[in-house]
């Protein structure tokens, strides 16, 4: 059986439902980013015992990793024979808390923790700034060398191309374009900005990283309004999903997903 780690989004994850369907053999790292993960842990910083605020058990334990910056480590336990990358959570600004960078994800907002006095002194690196473009080319070429001197050489590469949707489908249907996107629900986006970003992130790492498979559903990357974790640039129609799965079958990951259905059930957040 196929042992897959994903380091990326809920674009990826979102190929497996949240229980069977081969789940139970991935090994999911989110809410970070390069940069992120090379980074020191933030000191003085220890979590609480349960999920602060709304947090589920899931989203506290991606957002305690990008804290503690255990990722890496795990992702060597886990032995995967695949890793899948793609970059649509590098949407999130950075925040340096002294001499760590942690992803300013809305796990790290609504968790209370940047009221505690580990994060008394912070500033945020913007996303598209220069700044923050620079740390994470030089983050994926330091990545890069972590795989190639690691027992991660063995596993199979993956780029899952990420773009976000620019257009939507309705309740009727049809194709409509997407109005006023939002990053944590209130910082407004401009979807060509960060589609623009990510065309140079991918185009940066093919050529630093080991040799990649690509796969790529580009032509069927339309949002949807019915998805079951609601109207976003990043929650595709059902067809995106299955398209992807077929792309990843044919790279000699079939098992991965041996029983599962296709369609609006395959998803998950």
């Amino acid at each position: 059986m196929s042992r897959i780690a994903i380091v990326g989004s809920c674009i990826t994850r979102d190929l497996w439902p949240i229980r069977g369907g081969g789940s139970e053999h991935l090994l999911y790292v989110s809410r970070t980013s390069f940069p992120s993960l090379f980074s020191v842990p933030v000191k003085g910083f220890s979590p609480a015992r349960r999920p602060p605020g709304d947090l589920h058990n899931h989203e506290h334990a991606a957002l305690v990793a990008d804290l503690t910056k255990t990722a890496l480590a795990r992702l060597l336990a886990f032995r995967p024979t695949h890793i899948i990358f793609d970059f649509i959570d590098d949407r999130f600004d950075l925040l340096a808390v002294g001499d760590s960078l942690v992803s300013r994800s809305g796990e790290i907002i609504r968790s209370g923790y940047l009221t505690r006095r580990a994060f008394r002194r912070h500033h945020t690196v913007r996303r598209l700034s220069d700044a923050c473009t620079r740390l994470w080319m030089d983050s994926a070429a330091e990545f890069a060398a972590f795989v190639a001197s690691s027992p991660l050489s063995r596993a199979r590469l993956i780029l899952h191309s990420a773009r976000w949707a620019t257009h939507h489908r309705d309740a009727d249907g049809a194709a409509q374009p997407i109005l006023g996107p939002e990053i944590l629900g209130g910082d407004p986006a401009d979807i060509w900005s960060y589609n623009d970003l990510l065309v140079r992130q991918e185009a940066h790492f093919q050529t630093v990283m080991p040799p990649l498979e690509r796969v790529d559903a580009g032509e069927l990357r339309l949002a949807d309004a019915g998805h079951r974790w609601g109207l976003s640039p990043f929650h595709y129609v059902p067809e995106y999903y299955d398209e992807v799965r077929r792309q990843l079958a044919a790279l000699g990951l079939g098992d991965a997903f041996s029983g599962l259905r296709a369609g609006p059930s395959a998803q998950a957040g």
